[in-house]
């Protein structure tokens, strides 16, 4: 099954206000939508308009990928560091995990380096994280944090 998603749902959530919780020192409104609207065109067909993931994310598809993660609170995303998801995201799962040296897994997201700049990279993941709850959002400052030191 591939990526079916209701995308327009996000611009309608946005448009009405409603988020799972309050931006916390994610940029103003306005660079919010503009990730809103960049997760709506570029990533809500698979990763869901409510950042749902797709069923069954963690069981592996016939052909080995796994399907997409939910990007809310149920999901992984915010186990990870900023830098990876930025990599996981312009590069790619497949690179990404090369260049970690993770084998055994076998990822299906596509980068979109050619597709999307640095910025709208930044912005998309800042309205994943506004999305967050307080405790997620500071587990994955924490993370980043972390990996930035070593």
């Amino acid at each position: 099954m591939g990526c079916a998603g209701t995308a327009g749902m996000v611009g309608v959530a946005l448009a009405a206000g409603v988020a799972a919780f309050p931006p916390v020192a994610l940029g103003d409104a306005a660079d919010l939508r503009r990730g809103a609207a960049l997760y709506e065109e570029h990533c809500a067909a698979c990763h869901g308009a409510d950042l749902e993931g797709e069923p069954d994310w963690q069981t592996p598809k016939p052909d080995s990928t796994l399907p997409a993660p939910p990007h809310d609170d149920s999901g992984h995303t915010w186990h990870h560091p900023d830098s990876m998801l930025f990599d996981y995201t312009k590069l790619g799962g497949a690179e990404t995990l090369r260049r970690m040296g993770v084998t055994g897994v076998e990822s299906g997201m596509p980068g979109f380096a050619d597709i999307l700049s640095d910025d709208e990279i930044r912005a998309i993941l800042d309205f994943l994280k506004s999305r967050w709850s307080p405790r997620m959002r500071d587990y994955q400052r924490d993370r980043t944090r972390d990996n930035e030191r070593s």
